[in-house]
């Protein structure tokens, strides 16, 4: 029997090989996010911008792993936060060490400063990263358990005039965005006042005892500083008439303070002092701030788009020498969404959520199809803006492509054009078509386009 006849007769007696299947098709997990598609403009434009703010400024690019040491955490962010107590994803690996999902950028930027000898470069070091992080909380408008972050650091240097800087780098990229930023600034001294004014500030909340929420209850007695950070309707009305720590700041961080502020006042950044700012972190030390999104309607309500302070305490407590650092974290997803309500609202964007496409190439027939995809290629290296169909067979479906897409001109290769060493070019907005000679194509579409010639990767 011939060999292949031998051959097309076992597998017409055999089944064909069964892939188990799942039960139950999988779902999002919750509090996860698919950023799709559609979504991808404003995330590149966000993304880009980063790049081109710190550049201005600086700033060198630091990307930490996501997986660390949980104790790196739980003595910098503190174990008495929300962040550790409830929304750590940690676990024992399989080389028994106890790690975790990073929740915040700093510590670990903190730890790759001492273990890399940054202390030993020029101060100050600057450097920034973004990427996702890691917190098992309530989902809520534009936060999810993986979110991502634009993190910003200066580590080295105590000025005031660097806590500015800070605030202004973070207010000039909301503007970026189109948005309409508020700052809230405050500061919460240092070691020495910070206890004189913790101990002003339980003495007043246990007068207030019986009327405070749970939680409250328990940061009494564990970290009274957090209970200025407490949204819970019962405990407002208390809040307000508690102490201000600006009263209680000691004279060099009153002096700090106060520097900050003038600076901020000659950016001309709109600012509130807001007395009950603390952050919810146990790092932070002196200035603490936070940006809010100021809604164009009365019925919305301001939403934290990010925040950051001074942590002048976090690389000794690793271990380091007394290092002076200030940065800003702001998540990405609220961004977005800030960004989307805007646009509902009436206002530009600003960028376009179309991507320019100058020129759709579309074939038709198998011999033309290779041709084009050649062709495709090599304009590529001229820099032009190109899409395709090449799966499709139909004209008339890769017109309507080209037309969806908003293509400036669509190239026409179909057998006829192959064989005579020619291609069609259409124009999308009036339709007019002209051949030409496939070898002056490159010059002529230069011409129709303007489009500089793209700089080869070698060079």
């Amino acid at each position: 029997m011939p060999r292949k006849k031998k051959q097309e007769e076992l597998m017409n007696a055999r089944p064909p090989i069964e892939l188990p299947k799942m039960s139950k098709t999988p779902q999002l997990v919750k509090g996860m996010k698919d950023i799709l598609p559609q979504d991808q403009p404003y995330w590149i434009f966000i993304r880009k911008n980063i790049d081109r703010l710190m550049k201005d400024y600086g700033f060198d690019r630091i990307d930490p792993p996501v997986v660390e040491e949980l104790s790196l955490y739980t003595h910098t962010v503190g174990k008495q936060t929300d962040i550790v107590e409830k929304e750590m994803y940690s676990f024992v690996d399989q080389g028994n060490n106890t790690v975790a999902l990073r929740p915040e950028f700093t510590a670990g930027i903190a730890r790759a400063y001492l273990e890399h000898g940054m202390a030993h470069v020029p101060q100050p070091v600057k450097v920034y990263t973004q990427g996702p992080l890691f917190r098992y909380e309530k989902p809520q408008e534009g936060r999810y358990r993986q979110h991502h972050q634009f993190d910003c650091e200066i580590i080295g240097e105590a000025k005031p005039s660097v806590d500015a800087q800070i605030i202004l780098i973070a207010y000039k990229f909301y503007l970026f965005l189109g948005l309409q930023p508020l700052l809230h600034v405050n500061s919460i001294g240092c070691l020495q006042c910070r206890g004189v004014y913790r101990e002003l500030l339980t003495e007043y909340y246990r007068s207030k005892r019986t009327s405070l929420c749970e939680d409250c209850k328990r940061r009494l007695v564990k970290n009274p500083l957090r209970l200025l950070d407490c949204k819970q309707e019962t405990c407002e009305p208390i809040k307000l008439k508690a102490p201000h720590m600006v009263d209680s700041l000691c004279e060099p961080c009153r002096d700090h303070f106060m520097g900050v502020l003038e600076y901020i006042d000659d950016f001309e950044i709109p600012y509130q002092h807001d007395p009950y700012l603390v952050r919810g972190l146990d790092y932070y030390t002196r200035t603490v701030f936070e940006f809010f999104s100021v809604p164009d309607g009365s019925d919305q309500k301001s939403l934290a788009i990010g925040g950051g302070g001074r942590y002048d305490n976090l690389i000794e407590v690793l271990g380091g020498p007394s290092t002076p650092a200030c940065g800003f974290g702001m998540g990405l997803e609220r961004l977005v969404m800030e960004m989307k309500k805007r646009e509902v609202g009436g206002h530009p964007l600003p960028f376009e959520k179309v991507p320019v496409v100058d020129l759709f190439v579309a074939q038709l027939g198998e011999q033309a199809k290779r041709k084009a995809m050649i062709l495709y290629e090599d304009l590529l290296k001229e820099g032009f803006q190109l899409a395709e169909s090449f799966s499709k067979d139909s004209l008339k479906a890769q017109l309507e492509l080209a037309h969806k897409l908003h293509a400036k001109f669509t190239l026409i290769l179909g057998e006829k054009e192959r064989t005579d060493g020619t291609i069609i070019i259409r124009n999308m907005e009036g339709g007019e078509q002209e051949v030409i000679d496939i070898t002056k194509l490159i010059p002529i579409l230069h011409r129709k386009l303007e489009v500089p010639k793209s700089i080869p990767l070698t060079e």
